[in-house]
């Protein structure tokens, strides 16, 4: 058997594979904590560095130059118009008259088109006039027209007049008194009526100086017009089918 010769040198350990990985893994991960560790104080240098900060710029009026604002500024509620708040407060009452048909459908006809119709009505305005509840109430302004306990009274304490388009106490009285085809007659030239006066709300709106410049409103306006116009041309197809079975 050939002996090792020895020069007088340390022999140089051998590490197996296994201790070789478990070296290079700690080597990498020491590296990348140190990295890691590094960017979160660039980071945090970047956040308390007011050269660093981020920058909030507000645009300028038309043929003006933008404003650059402080990092400390915050945001605040847009101005709002008297026609803006009442507007919310009128399509309230609106809405919640269109509730009330809509919650009479059940009990006073089997129409299966007219209580998926009723249906939608209900769920959407219920929605709706929740959000113009929370708009107004953000705003610190009176979520109805109304006097307190007065409901049928103004701030001014004179009686208060119905919203476009929505129905007299005669022509809720006579839709509460009917049943079958009647009933749907009634409630879809009411609704109709209904909604054609909410399409004079909004346009009223957007006519008044200054109103309809928040975009909450702005976008609420808008969709609803959209949707009561689109509901409308469909009660106007269901008046014309159901005309048609009578004949």
């Amino acid at each position: 058997m050939e002996e090792e010769v020895s020069l007088g040198f340390p022999r140089k350990p051998q590490l197996c594979p296994s201790m070789v990985a478990v070296v290079l893994c700690g080597t990498l991960l020491a590296a990348s904590t140190a990295a890691g560790l590094g960017f979160c104080a660039a980071r945090r240098a970047q956040q308390t560095d007011p050269a660093t900060a981020p920058v909030v710029v507000q645009p300028g009026a038309p043929g003006k130059p933008s404003k650059t604002l402080p990092p400390s500024t915050k945001g605040t509620l847009p101005a709002r118009s008297p026609a803006d708040v009442e507007f919310m407060q009128g399509m309230i009452m609106h809405h919640a008259q269109a509730v009330e048909m809509t919650a009479l459908i059940a009990s006073h006809t089997d129409n299966k088109d007219l209580r998926m119709l009723g249906a939608k009505i209900s769920s959407s305005q219920s929605d709706e006039i929740k959000f113009m509840q929370r708009w107004l109430a953000a705003r610190g302004e009176e979520v109805s027209m109304a006097m307190p306990g007065m409901s049928d009274m103004d701030a001014s304490g004179k009686p208060m007049a119905l919203m476009p388009g929505m129905l007299t106490p005669e022509q809720m009285e006579a839709l509460r008194n009917a049943k079958g085809a009647e009933f749907d007659h009634l409630f879809l030239t009411g609704m109709i009526q209904h909604h054609n006066g909410a399409l004079i709300m909004v346009k009223d709106l957007f006519n008044a100086a200054g109103a309809g410049q928040d975009a909450d409103i702005f976008n609420f306006a808008t969709d609803a017009d959209n949707t009561q116009r689109a509901e409308i041309k469909i009660m106007q197809a269901m008046l014309e089918k159901n005309a048609s079975k009578e004949k």
